[in-house]
């Protein structure tokens, strides 16, 4: 696929703005996060860190305990992609079939608007997936079940879009689209979710901002995700529709729905550094960064994983998939901590809270970055795979995600994370 990401209009309100010699083009990639992640780890791997210490020593047991993981789960190996559907099917239950099939979604014919449809979904639930917090959790009335953290920020949400909640006509309930995301406030995404004072969620008005300024976004970019036979109507499934427009042979790079997601949905991040007048998202400042910046892009980068099987059931073929990076979250970065891996010079960093842009906790998210690449090829070896049999996006849901739950469990109440982050509800 040959597109140009359109430019994205300047951004709103962002925490610092400066001019630079650094393009923002340069900072919007996941080659860039590999870039920087990389110039981090050599200055770990030398000694060099300020705040971590780097133990090669462990890559053997970190990669032994998450491909003893990956058996328990997936005994066949047959591991799908890190996604948010695996959230959908939380407690065993596919309740994406479930929905797809009560509204006629399922089916060859419907494969289009399928597409279109789960694309609208998954924008809207990566959006509402930041860290709960160890308190809440959601009763699916449907199933019975009473699921916390991302399964049940997954399952609310797909219960809320399902509902027709984000969708402004009646008659198409399950999309979302600006005109009725833009009437989202705290109260709707609160009531969703269930939140209660016996049942608090953190973040609840960030995620709730996500929502409005997605409508913004869509509204922004009308050839990427409007369509000429729907005038009038902006939703992200409509990238569905622009990807096929733009790769004629019907293949796309993974790293160019990153970019197109970077370029067009960037300017949902309010309260975030700007660049020449570009909102970087999720890039923070670090002193021993190339040019003093290191990007992360997590949910972006978790939200184009989360599209690869929509893309996929559509008839499109989404190449190059470990161009893309590890994410950098608490799981995978608490698995390294909690195995070892890496250790903090300063054991007050476990117990002292955190906000995202603190310097450790950049260069932990960002050699985090760099050792799950190395972790991942040390895991195909213990199990003796290819990468093309196995690439990160299998690593990572098999993987290193659940084996950073597993560890934190087994070593902390509730499993809470080895890091204590201030969340906003729009990082982690």
């Amino acid at each position: 696929m040959n597109m140009q990401a359109p430019v994205r209009a300047p951004g709103q309100g962002g925490v610092s703005s400066s001019s630079s010699s650094v393009a923002p083009a340069s900072l919007l990639s996941a080659q860039a996060v590999r870039r920087s992640a990389s110039a981090l780890m050599a200055a770990a791997q030398a000694g060099q860190s300020a705040h971590f210490t780097w133990h090669p020593e462990r890559m053997a047991v970190a990669a032994a305990y998450v491909a003893g993981v990956i058996r328990d789960q997936y005994p066949d190996l047959q591991v799908p992609y890190h996604s948010r559907w695996r959230h959908f099917e939380a407690g065993g239950l596919d309740r994406w079939a479930m929905v797809s099939h009560q509204h006629g979604l399922d089916g060859h014919a419907a494969r289009l608007e399928r597409a279109r449809a789960r694309i609208d979904l998954v924008v809207i639930s990566v959006l509402l997936d930041a860290g709960a917090g160890a308190a809440w959790s959601y009763a699916d009335a449907e199933t019975g079940q009473t699921l916390s953290r991302s399964e049940g920020l997954g399952v609310a949400s797909l219960r809320w879009w399902a509902k027709g909640a984000l969708s402004s006509n009646p008659q198409h309930p399950t999309q979302a689209d600006a005109q009725a995301l833009a009437l989202v406030d705290a109260a709707a995404v609160g009531q969703a979710l269930q939140v209660r004072t016996d049942n608090p969620l953190v973040g609840l008005e960030g995620r709730a901002d996500l929502l409005r300024r997605l409508s913004l976004a869509l509204e922004q970019h009308p050839t990427v995700y409007g369509r000429p036979d729907a005038p009038g109507l902006l939703r992200p499934g409509h990238l569905v529709d622009t990807l096929f427009r733009h790769a004629p042979t019907g293949k796309v790079k993974a790293t160019a729905v990153l970019t197109l997601l970077l370029n067009t949905l960037g300017d949902i991040w309010s309260g975030r550094h700007q660049l020449n007048g570009v909102n970087l998202g999720d890039c923070w400042r670090h002193p021993n960064a190339p040019d003093g910046w290191v990007p992360f892009h997590k949910l972006s980068q978790w939200l184009t994983y989360s599209m690869l099987e929509p893309l996929e059931d559509a008839g499109l073929t989404i190449t190059d998939l470990d161009e893309l990076t590890g994410l950098p979250e608490y799981r995978n970065g608490g698995l390294l901590l909690d195995l070892g891996v890496l250790q903090a010079r300063d054991r007050s960093f476990h117990t002292q809270r955190w906000t995202v842009d603190a310097e450790p906790i950049v260069e932990w998210r960002a050699l985090t970055v760099a050792i799950l690449d190395h972790l991942a090829e040390a895991v195909r070896g213990e199990l003796g795979l290819s990468l093309e049999q196995f690439p990160l996006a299998r690593v990572l849901e098999g993987g290193t995600w659940a084996a950073g739950r597993k560890i934190a469990l087994a070593k902390r109440p509730g499993g809470v994370p080895p890091v204590l982050i201030e969340s906003d509800g729009t990082v982690f």
